[in-house]
This record gives structure tokens, sequence and C-alpha cells, in this order.
């Protein structure tokens, strides 16, 4: 709680609330709390726990789809949301993809992951880890590990270890994406073969042109670009497209 330190004044969304051990603390800590729960077997469960207050709603729906927007206040074009949650290993990746696509209605998001996913999500060029989830999370937000949380801090205790991770929406960067949706094509199909050079890899969407105007070695592989490089190639072909 300390890390999140939540205000009366804001706006929080949890996802998977589950037994509700990050729920109880924080309700009375904040204005508003969503929770995002698809178990219809917690329900009860989560209204007897957190009773008749006011300020908190439960929302049955699937976190993968929901339309995170549909939570802030109409008329609003502010940040207002506040993320938080322990994600579903098995769902973690698409729904960090998905929740990207609200950054304009998030303030931050603080989720206990898989380590092994802060770790790709948190990775610079070059590391081992570094790939589509780590360009496209750090294209959106800026992102920091926290800390990890051991396998005995669960009952009962998982296989892997955890980890805290923190995302910030950018809000300003010196260097955009022309088309967001082409910008995410060209790197899921950079990383599609993470073994093959740059020049087999985005065959289908670049000739040697590209990586001659650019500066950009076409021998090197796709975890060797920085997020950079990525949005210049994908500006590029975007901008040299027929219409």
């Amino acid at each position: 709680m300390q890390v999140i330190q939540p205000q009366k004044s804001q706006h929080f969304v949890e996802i998977g609330p589950g037994e509700a051990a990050l729920t109880r603390p924080l309700l009375p800590k904040v204005g508003q709390l969503d929770l995002i729960e698809i178990d219809f077997d917690l329900h009860d469960k989560l209204r007897q726990w957190l009773g008749s207050a006011p300020h908190w709603r439960l929302h049955p729906v699937d976190a993968l789809t929901f339309d995170y927007h549909a939570l802030v206040a109409s008329g609003s074009h502010q940040p207002e949301l506040r993320m938080v949650g322990n994600l579903p290993y098995n769902i973690s990746t698409p729904l960090l993809f998905h929740l990207a696509q609200f950054h304009q209605q998030i303030i931050d998001m603080h989720f206990m992951l898989q380590k092994e996913v802060v770790e790709r999500i948190c990775a610079s060029p070059g590391h081992k880890t570094f790939g589509r989830l780590s360009v496209m999370m750090q294209y959106a937000c800026h992102t920091q590990a926290l800390f990890d949380v051991g396998p005995e801090n669960f009952t009962p205790p998982p296989k892997v270890n955890s980890a805290i991770v923190r995302l910030v929406p950018r809000r300003t960067r010196s260097l955009k994406a022309r088309d967001v949706d082409h910008f995410s094509k060209l790197v899921k199909q950079a990383f599609s073969q993470k073994r093959k050079t740059l020049k087999n890899t985005l065959k289908p969407m670049a000739g040697l042109e590209m990586f001659e105007a650019l500066d950009i070695s076409p021998q090197q592989r796709a975890e060797q670009c920085s997020v950079e490089e990525f949005i210049r190639m994908s500006n590029f072909l975007s901008q040299t497209a027929p219409s």
C-alpha cells in the first residue's frame, strides 16, 4: 500500500480482486473503487466482505474485453483511473496490451505479475528478454520493476516468483508513431522469428531502402533495436506507403 499511496480523492480500478486481500485495505483509502471480477462465485463473498459502502462497484465482466473508458466521468478529458491488481498469469500479456489502449484515461498502473513478465516489460534492447511486450509497453508507458514477491507469501505457494511493476502512461514523447496500428504490426512482424535478422523478418513490409534511409543495420535482430528505431521504421513505411 505504501508503494501505491492511495488518496481519498482518487478513482481506483482493481482487476481480479479474488478474495479481497488488497481490496479490503484499499477501499477505506480511496474515493471510488471499481472491481473487475468475472468469477460469479466470488461476487456474493465480495459483497459480504466489503459491505454497503457507496463508493465501490462490482463489474461482472471479462477484463480482457472491458471498455475502461466507461468508468471515466462523462466529458472528462483528464486521466483519472489508477489501476491495481494481482493479474492472472495466463492472461497478463494480452491484458496489458488491452489496457495500453486506454492510456489517456489512466494515471498509473501497479500490478503483481509473474517475475518473468515484469523482466520482459522492463528489459533493455540487447537483453535476451527484450521483445514485443517490452517495445509496446515502453512505447505506451514509463516502466519500473519495484520489488519481487516470493512464493512463500502465498497459500498455497506457486511454483513461480512474482514481482510488482509500475506503469505510468506517457503523456508526451519526442518521437511518436504516425500510425499506432502500423507500429504494432511492424513490431509483431519483427519479433515473429527472433533469431532472424530484420532484413528477413521485415521482408514482407520493408526493403533495403528503408534501412539505408534510416541508417539502421538490416543485419541486426529485433531484440537489438531500440523503441525509437521501431518508431522511425514504422513512420518511414507508413509515410511512403501508397494511399
